[in-house]
């Protein structure tokens, strides 16, 4: 299966992990030149924050979650790793529920892969508190390579 199209999943938690998730991004798209779709996405809260931070009126064209996105920390750094090795790549900004929005993504793109960051957690630790990328994992519509923490 030739892969032409890699969701890479950025949310909150993922500023620790970007130089893993880029490199990982990259070794599955670039042999088989894919896109990467870098899809960030924020919960209502923290779309309101950034988007006072970065100084944007919720009424201008730049309050979109795409612009937001674009300007985001995170997804500058994995966009400028990206581009540093040569793959191709767009941004996509949503506001909602990240495994939900990932993976609507993942199929309104036609997604090959699915890469996603996380901990690593006890059996106990993912029944009582979720997993996004546990939720990805079992509903994507494509594989999905799970980027796990470091250990501190």
């Amino acid at each position: 299966m030739s892969i032409e199209t890699v969701v890479l999943a950025v949310g909150t938690e993922d500023e620790e992990r970007t130089e893993r998730l880029a490199r990982e991004a990259v070794s599955v798209a670039e042999p088989a030149d894919a896109e990467v779709v870098l899809t960030h996405v924020f919960d209502d809260a923290e779309f309101k924050r950034v988007r006072a931070k970065l100084g944007v009126n919720e009424d201008s064209e730049g309050s979109t979650p795409d612009a937001v996105a674009e300007r985001h920390t995170t997804t500058r750094a994995l966009a400028k790793a990206l581009s540093e090795a040569g793959v191709r790549y767009s941004v996509r900004g949503a506001v909602g529920d990240l495994a939900a929005e990932v993976t609507e993504t993942a199929g309104r793109v036609g997604a090959d892969r699915v890469v996603v960051g996380g901990r690593q957690r006890s059996p106990t630790g993912k029944a009582v508190f979720g997993s996004v990328a546990q939720d990805i994992l079992l509903s994507a519509p494509c594989p999905v390579t799970f980027v796990r923490q470091t250990a501190a």
